[in-house]
């Protein structure tokens, strides 16, 4: 809409970040970035001031309101902007429901998981991670198989569209790609995960999404330089 003002604190390496920025492009939304140079180290004061609960990216600020939490700003954009581009949320309220219940799991399970892959020190510790995300990756396989009718022929989670759950678990692609390149196991591949793995690729080739994802070897990059500054942290 005219007139407004849209900001969004963020970090170039954050999958959080990154499902901000693509809810935006779909929904045509223009929008100022507001990067943080150094998250690890230096977090600027207007990170601070906007967000003092968690102190961490992404946080929209609309018309100088903030909005912190990737899951709680999707929502936002999708109500504040309905109408404008793509729904994100499906109508249905049990869709909705779905939609919520897996998009927790993806930041409470999956993305947990596959950060102890690569951040574990010890060999017992990382293995357990890997198992754990092997059997979270094949639930979500046949969850989109099934209650979001992938079988069927459904291109994405969100139906004929990208929606909300396709950019929840959008955020991760390619530091999913930088995990296994670290660890070396594959865990999105055509024979045991056929969907997820036709999925990724639809996926990475929309046009609001390729613009915005992080390149993969800078990624890459600074997921040595994570595992390196923080080797003490552990999976439980």
């Amino acid at each position: 809409m005219e007139g407004e003002q849209v900001k969004v604190l963020r970090f170039w390496a954050s999958p959080f970040s990154l499902r901000v920025q693509i809810a935006l492009d779909l929904k045509d939304i223009p929008y100022e970035y507001v990067e943080e140079e150094d998250l690890l180290n230096n977090k600027s004061q207007l990170l601070l001031q906007s967000n003092p609960v968690h102190k961490t990216v992404p946080v929209l600020i609309h018309n100088s309101k903030n909005i912190c939490e990737s899951l709680i700003v999707l929502e936002y954009i999708d109500e504040t902007w309905e109408g404008r581009g793509v729904s994100l949320l499906p109508k249905s309220p049990h869709q909705r429901a779905l939609a919520r219940f897996w998009a927790a799991f993806i930041d409470d399970k999956l993305g947990h998981s596959i950060g102890g892959m690569f951040r574990c020190p010890e060999k017992e510790l990382r293995k357990k991670a890997t198992n754990e995300t092997m059997n979270n990756i094949a639930l979500l396989e046949e969850a989109f198989g099934t209650a979001f009718n992938g079988l069927k022929g459904n291109p994405f989670f969100g139906g004929e569209c990208i929606g909300y759950l396709d950019i929840v678990l959008g955020g991760l692609v390619v530091w999913i790609q930088v995990v296994e390149a670290i660890t070396g196991v594959t865990l999105i591949d055509p024979e045991t995960t056929p969907l997820l793995h036709a999925w990724l690729h639809r996926f990475c080739r929309v046009d609001s999404v390729k613009k915005s994802l992080p390149q993969f070897e800078k990624l890459l990059t600074y997921g040595y330089l994570v595992q390196k500054k923080f080797p003490m942290l552990t999976y439980e």
